[in-house]
């Protein structure tokens, strides 16, 4: 009943700005034709874009360059008419029967248009550090979900083991480094069609059907429903559309690879449109498993959207949309990467542990892609949610509402010790979530020199064990857990299926009001002041058991039960409210170029620790159950350039400082589930970028992107120790000046693409070749600094070759990784601390062919 109300609620809240809709007049609808040529040579030009300005009707032509436009607009109108290879062109439709003329882009950049600032608007324009990829550049690139996204994007880094342990960081900021803790808040935002998607998991799953990505880096709470400290992922789908078109693609490659994509869209009725689209992925395992004798990684995803476009006049449209996603692999398991010496007994060292239980590793290298493991590995990942979207014109701008529910449920099943031994024989932290969310939100002018968007948001989240979540030690446990020469370690079945079931649930509370204003003082500078509140409210309960192992009421074997895995509970809540604001002064010396600074004060929620607490003198230490909010300042200047028609430069400079930062620490206690959180007194991230693209004699385009960051804690003087010193006289030590967890000082991407017109089996079309490089160099992999765990830089090429005919009709042959580097994209040390850790290995060569019909 609680849930239905307030699904009531919010729904109610959606449908309230539609009476605020004067515009009732019936509308006739009515066809408009036409046809697109070439301008030189008046070909027809086939599959060109013709779409009404400032709607989404529109469609390709025909194999006669023919349009056809179903609209209940009066004429005259203005259409946005585009193709590959031509100028964007803008032309006054007057009459049926009309012909448009595009003329060779020579060697002329289209414009990038995005919607961060919730209006449309030039990407060269907006005072923000923003990086653009469309939709086709992501296909053709085989960026299909985010963690391929980042080879385009080098201010992007997303690490994960798997699914529900990712990691989405912009600038090396956002979340926190290495396995998820579910009490704290993501700083980067992530958002598809205006939906906040609060559960890291999701940036794990297939893109379907997407328009564009555009990553805002920096602060933008001003702008955004969820504060987001570190940037935002700003992700639109196409859209449902009155004309029809669809679009089908299929890929095959090695290691059994098979990719279907495929949506339509179309009208349901004069008013109604719909558009549904899926994609399903499937790729053998890259590593065998010698215990299974199984291959294991590999990929099996699933994704359906639908949408409903409900147009009752000009001044309103409502869209329904809903989405399925699943991944069930085989995985994620991961090899041991190497082992580090502690300053423990030379008896508790890992190797003098594996020889004393007759094990050996049945590989020498994490790069012969074989893992040892006992435990099945399993990581079912499913999400799935509807929102409803309203927008109306009023006056001079849009006012929008924005509903949606969203489900998210986790079932895995991992090998935690990462070898074939029975350590950890069961780690399943089965989890389920949903959250709800609302947003309203006015954008427009107000005056001929201010405009501005305010908006309210509220979300509210419930995330809870499903129904229990379990950890499970097996007969080899007592060797890595044993701390003395005490013979009753080896006490028969005293850890032989030893484990604890936990139930935990913590429920959150996020509300908002934000805006931000954008002043002409004239016609060259600009002021945008921006302020924002924010409440945040957690209450969590945890509560875990102990079961299993030899039932003993010696104190001594108790004892020794007690050092691996201990009943504990707590309840506790928080809350947190402040404000948080920027200030942007931006000075346009011209069409070509947009200077501009901007200083920020943002915070990331309170959080709360709700996998488990540290222990000291057998007392659990309930002061780190809280962990502070994050208080950032944020300092950055910009200069975006227009050198020649052909061409865009862009530079960044930026210092990030974070008081309280949140941090993900390890503890060799095994019953504090994916380690602890803890604040930092103070880090500080500086950086450069520079990032632009140019386009030569019409036939090639290029573009590329470098990054210089450097992260470092100023100031954490009570951090735990880094693997290699465990076992010491100091759990903690002061890791002040030591560098931050996952951040290159150097990334980079170049990338470039060559056509060549032609004919291809009797269609016309281009012949094209791409080329995509990444790099990053070395970085840290330990939230404190490790001499061990550090990983090397490494660079990726990826290429593609093949033909776009004008029919619609392309098909060409694609590498990734076409050198097969080796390369780490983590490293993970095993819990217990025994002194050896996993290595996340990335995925070898893979190449393959795709075939793309579009109409």
């Amino acid at each position: 009943m609680k849930h239905s109300l307030k699904a009531a609620f919010l729904l109610g809240l959606t449908l309230l700005p539609l009476f605020l809709s004067a515009q009732n007049a019936p509308i006739i609808n009515s066809t408009v034709i036409g046809r697109v040529v070439d301008a030189r040579t008046n070909e027809n030009l086939i599959g060109a874009t013709v779409v009404i300005k400032g709607t989404t009707n529109g469609g390709p032509t025909d194999q006669n360059g023919e349009f056809k436009l179903l609209t209940g607009q009066k004429l005259p109108f203005v259409v946005v008419v585009s193709f590959v290879g031509y100028l964007t062109k803008e032309v006054v439709i007057s009459d049926n029967n009309v012909d448009i003329k595009l003329e060779e882009s020579s060697n002329q950049l289209s414009d990038v248009v995005i919607t961060s600032r919730r209006r449309q608007e030039s990407a060269q324009d907006v005072p923000i550090p923003i990086s653009v990829v469309s939709g086709n550049r992501a296909e053709d690139a085989g960026a299909f979900n985010v963690n391929r996204l980042k080879e385009i994007v080098p201010t992007v880094q997303l690490y994960a083991s798997n699914a529900r342990n990712t990691t989405l960081n912009i600038r090396g900021l956002g979340s926190t480094y290495g396995l998820t803790n579910d009490g704290v808040d993501p700083g980067v935002g992530f958002y598809v069609d205006g939906v906040y998607y609060a559960r890291p998991a999701a940036t794990a799953l297939d893109f379907i059907d997407i328009e564009q990505v555009e990553v805002l880096r920096g602060p933008q709470g001003t702008l955004y429903g969820k504060n987001t400290t570190a940037g935002a992922f700003n992700i639109t789908t196409r859209a449902a559309g009155f004309t029809p078109s669809g679009s089908f693609e299929l890929s095959y490659g090695n290691y059994g690879f098979i990719q279907a994509k495929g949506s339509l869209t179309g009208p349901l009725s004069k008013k109604l449109a719909a558009r549904v689209s899926f994609t399903g992925t499937q790729r053998n395992g890259t590593f065998y498993n010698v215990h299974t004798q199984l291959p294991i990684n590999d990929i099996n995803n699933i994704g359906v959207r639908g949408q409903l476009l409900y147009t009752p006049n000009d001044n309103v449209k409502i869209t329904l949309i809903g989405d399925v996603s699943e991944q069930k692999p085989n995985g994620y398991g991961w090899p041991v990467a190497g082992v580090v010496p502690t300053k423990r007994a030379a008896y508790r060292q890992f190797n003098a542990i594996i020889a004393d239980l007759n094990y050996k590793l049945p590989y020498s290298s994490a790069f012969e892609r074989i893992v040892d493991l006992d435990t099945p590995s399993k990581a079912d990942n499913y999400l799935g949610g509807v929102s409803l979207n309203a927008d109306i014109k009023i006056g001079n701008g849009t006012l929008t509402s924005t509903t949606a529910w969203r489900h998210w449920r986790w079932t895995p099943l991992n090998d935690r010790d990462y070898i074939g031994l029975p350590v950890f024989t069961i780690s399943s932290g089965n989890s389920v979530h949903e959250q709800w969310s609302q947003e309203i939100r006015y954008s427009g002018k107000i005056s001929s020199r201010l405009s501005g968007v305010v908006g309210l948001f509220g979300l509210w989240q419930d995330l809870k064990s499903d129904p229990v979540q379990t950890e499970e030690a097996g007969s080899a446990q007592w060797r890595f857990a044993q701390s003395s020469t005490s013979a009753l370690w080896k006490t028969p079945g005293l850890f032989d299926n030893f484990g604890i079931r936990t139930t935990n649930r913590i429920q959150s509370t996020g509300l908002a009001a934000f805006g931000q204003l954008d002043w002409a003082v004239s016609d060259k500078i600009h002021v945008l002041p921006g302020i924002r509140y924010n409440y945040d409210k957690k209450v969590a309960n945890y509560k875990r058991e102990t079961y299993g192992g030899l039932q003993t009421t010696d104190p001594a074997l108790l004892a020794l039960k007690n050092a691996v895995y201990t009943n504990q509970a707590f309840d506790t809540d928080v809350a947190e409210g402040n404000f948080s604001g920027q200030v942007t002064l931006q000075y346009r010396a011209g069409k070509t170029i947009n200077a501009f600074g901007t200083y920020a004060i943002s915070y990331k929620p309170v959080g709360i620790n709700i996998g488990g607490l540290p222990t000291a003198n057998g007392q659990i230490l309930l002061d780190l159950a809280k962990v502070k909010p994050e208080a950032v300042r944020h300092l950055e200047f910009g200069l975006k350039t227009k050198p020649s028609p052909n061409s865009i430069l862009n530079l960044i400079v930026y210092n990030t400082e974070i008081k309280d930062f949140q941090t993900q620490v390890q503890t060799p206690e095994p019953g504090v589930n994916r380690g602890y959180l803890a604040n930092a007194e103070k880090v500080r991230v500086m950086g450069v970028e520079v990032d632009g693209n140019v386009r030569v004699a019409n036939r090639l385009t290029l573009n590329a992107a470098v990054a210089y960051t450097d992260g470092k804690y100023v100031s954490f003087t009570n951090a735990p120790v880094p693997l290699e010193e465990t076992g010491g006289e100091q759990a903690f030590k002061d890791i002040s000046g030591g560098v931050l967890p996952g951040i290159s000082k150097w990334s980079g991407s170049v990338g470039g693409e060559v056509t060549a017109p032609g004919l291809l089996i009797g269609l016309k079309g281009n012949y094209f070749f791409g080329v995509d490089a990444f790099y990053r160099s070395s970085f840290s992999s330990s939230p404190s600094p490790s001499q061990y765990l550090n990983i090397d830089g490494y660079s990726l090429i990826n290429s593609r070759l093949g033909f776009r005919a004008s029919t619609g009709i392309s098909i060409f042959i694609w590498a990734r990784n076409l050198f097969n580097t080796n390369y780490f994209e983590q490293l993970l040390a095993a819990p217990g601390s025994a002194g050896h850790y996993a290595g996340i290995v990335g995925d070898p060569r893979t190449y393959g062919t795709t075939l793309r019909y579009t109409f």
